[in-house]
């Protein structure tokens, strides 16, 4: 194939995926609001209870036979949900390898911010897909997905770039080491980020209710107990700092050597990452040694994932000294040419 070919069908692929995600998020949104017809109760005892595979409860209520149909169609939907979830995690990383083999030479897919965002939105995909059974994350569903695709579609619609050689300081194997690591670490964070921020809704929704737990509805009474929600943040956000330290405090500073002849550069992007390194090592020593839980490792967990990302993105639109400025890419109009079809379209519409 060219390489004409290979950036087509990228394109195609993340239009496909953008699509396969949307049909993901209609499939769990039907799914919650099918959930709305069958009863829950928080705290209610194990014996009551029925779990829809991925972990969210529901009590049987006195119209048994009804609310029974509820929960298998509330099921299908679940799965199907899921299900749709892979496939676009799939054709994301179809997307993502034509990227780089449109290059020429054949590179690595994240020269530029456009292909880093497709790769943190893959990440953190797969992050959810990988561990929805082992820590039950129906739940996070709709909210995974919601993210998912909201930052594609701002990857394409404002930070599209066209294919390009990367430039001679991406030139290195320390660039696959150092980035692979951080987005991976990214992947963990924003998960981490996501469940810390459903229990501060979930407490929230708890004090204001005067008539106690028991009468939280809608979607905030079907997650998971605040102690599980705090245990499964810590155990994201446990899982990726190590990776985030890789890739902060040894790749990073191995590649600025090679690249600029310094370890350090107090690069707006190096300072950044240390700050977020900073918080999340705060965050983790707070919970071990202070016994901070709940609210306030969940408030210090957003604090970091905000200065996460901000460095991810923000730093390239708001810095002009950041020796990572070629990391920005200019974005470019979206045309059919990049769909490889007669007329002006949009790769996500």
């Amino acid at each position: 194939m060219t390489d004409a070919a290979w950036e087509s069908l990228s394109n195609q692929a993340v239009a496909a995926c953008g699509l396969v995600y949307f049909l993901a998020l209609l499939a769990h949104l039907v799914e919650w609001s099918s959930l709305r017809k069958v009863p829950v109760s928080v705290g209610a005892a194990s014996t009551q209870s029925a779990d829809i595979p991925g972990g969210i409860a529901v009590t049987t209520g006195p119209d048994g036979d009804d609310d029974s149909a509820a929960i298998r169609r509330t099921e299908i939907f679940g799965r199907l949900g899921y299900l749709l979830t892979c496939l676009a995690v799939a054709v994301q990383f179809v997307g993502l390898f034509s990227r780089g083999m449109a290059a020429d030479p054949d590179r690595v897919p994240w020269g530029n911010m456009y292909e880093f965002t497709l790769a943190g939105t893959f990440v953190v995909a797969f992050l959810y897909v990988v561990l929805y059974r082992r820590f039950r994350l129906a739940w996070m569903a709709p909210i995974v997905v919601a993210f998912v695709l909201t930052i594609l579609m701002v990857a394409v619609i404002w930070l599209y770039a066209p294919v390009a050689p990367l430039t001679e300081a991406l030139g290195s194997y320390w660039l696959v080491i150092h980035v692979v690591s951080a987005i991976i670490a990214t992947g963990a964070f924003t998960l981490g980020g996501i469940t810390s921020a459903l229990y501060l809704v979930k407490a929230r929704a708890t004090a204001r209710d005067s008539d106690g737990p028991g009468r939280v509805t809608g979607y905030v009474a079907r997650l998971p107990k605040l102690e599980v929600l705090d245990r499964v943040a810590y155990r994201l956000h446990a899982f990726g700092f190590p990776v985030w330290t890789f890739a902060v405090l040894i790749t990073g500073p191995i590649w600025a050597h090679q690249a600029w002849s310094s370890y350090w550069n107090w690069d707006p992007k190096e300072v950044w990452a240390f700050i977020t390194w900073v918080v999340y090592a705060a965050y983790l020593h707070a919970r071990t040694t202070a016994g901070w839980k709940g609210r306030n490792a969940a408030i210090l967990a957003l604090v970091g994932v905000a200065t996460l990302w901000f460095n991810f993105i923000g730093i390239n639109y708001f810095s002009t000294t950041s020796q990572h400025s070629y990391a920005g890419g200019a974005p470019a109009p979206i045309s059919a040419d990049r769909l490889g079809v007669g007329v002006e379209a949009n790769p996500l519409g």
